[in-house]
């Protein structure tokens, strides 16, 4: 047990997990998807647990991800690489027994959801965001790539959203990821106290058989019709730019464009890791017709390569640790990027 996760369980039938590392915005330590993956077998054998409730202290983040900033010390360290490795190997785990649990999981998406925090969500049965929902993953700022299985459902979404939400790292509305099939329900965030507190209140143990149907049924009067999705209103666009094979060729279509949207992604793009980029289209394209657990089995192998390339430390140190937002990267453009570089990256040691 950590104090930055903390498990309870009610007389009713609620597994509840609360993030409570607030001041890192709920980021994931080794120690905290650990507890949660104990917790979640544990609560799978118990009887007395219907259903399962992610949420999470304060306002601001359900989850901003995992502590990418620990990890920069795997840098010149055998001991934090190989640690480093052991955390992006569990949390993946983590997130492929979410999918496939026996129980409905409810997780309220309420503020920042990223990286990590897209990975406990995306495999729960029943998703919930808000007015305050960002919901992104920005790997590519760091030299990383879209990992928890993101190129997987990324690869699925219509028009080619998903792929320009993973190449951009832009930070979309509750009311886009239900587009991009990411989240399910769209409930105001001062009902959620209320919600919280009446799915305590009801009495889950008293039915003989619960299905996902049945929370279904008990979050109908919560429930309101998202917003207008912003994403799907550039879906027209996202789709003439978006659908070429090679990143750039995409860069080439976005910056013939006069158009503001085509100028604005273009800076976008162009203030990626070349080397994210390449690897993360390849990932992409490569998901498509691959499935969920195999999407998992590839990010285990980036992750290990990104881990061991100059790049990713650039990406997180200019971020995250100095903040000045100017990493001095290897590769300046997708041009300089070897394609034999990007596709060794798929290949295990």
């Amino acid at each position: 047990m950590t104090e930055h996760i903390v498990f309870s369980k009610t007389e009713n039938g609620v597994g509840i997990v609360t993030l409570s590392r607030e001041k890192a915005l709920h980021s994931l330590t080794f120690e905290m998807v650990a507890s949660l993956y104990e917790q979640l077998k544990q609560w799978d054998e118990d009887e007395a647990v219907k259903l399962v409730l992610f949420e999470s202290t304060g306002e601001k983040a359900f989850c901003a991800g995992g502590d990418i900033k620990a990890l920069y010390q795997a840098k010149d360290n055998k001991k934090a690489f190989d640690q480093a490795n052991e955390f992006f190997k569990l949390e993946y785990e983590l997130d492929l027994y979410i999918s496939t649990y026996t129980k409905p999981i409810v997780v309220f998406m309420d503020g920042i959801v990223m990286g990590g925090g897209v990975g406990l969500s995306y495999g729960a049965s029943h998703r919930i965001v808000t007015e305050r929902t960002k919901w992104a993953m920005p790997e590519v700022n760091i030299s990383f790539f879209p990992d928890v299985g993101a190129c997987y459902f990324l690869s699925q979404t219509p028009d080619y959203t998903g792929r320009y939400a993973a190449l951009t790292g832009s930070i979309l509305t509750g009311s886009d990821a239900i587009s991009i099939g990411c989240a399910d329900y769209y409930i105001d965030s001062e009902a959620l106290k209320t919600c919280k507190q009446e799915m305590i209140n009801h009495h889950w143990l008293d039915y003989e058989e619960m299905s996902q149907q049945t929370v279904h049924l008990f979050l109908q009067s919560f429930i309101k019709e998202p917003p207008q999705s912003q994403l799907m209103t550039v879906n027209d666009k996202i789709l003439k730019h978006f659908s070429y094979k090679t990143i750039e060729d995409i860069l080439n279509s976005l910056r013939g464009d006069a158009s503001e949207f085509a100028q604005a992604t273009y800076k976008l793009l162009h203030a990626k890791s070349p080397i994210s980029l390449k690897v993360t289209l390849a990932h992409l394209k490569q998901s498509k017709s691959s499935s969920l657990e195999e999407t998992y089995e590839t990010d285990k192998t980036l992750a290990k390569h990104f881990l061991q390339c100059n790049d990713f430390y650039e990406g997180v140190y200019s971020v995250l640790i100095d903040k000045s937002h100017v990493p001095n990267y290897k590769y300046r453009t997708v041009d300089e990027v070897p394609d034999e570089l990007a596709l060794s990256f798929f290949r295990e040691h």
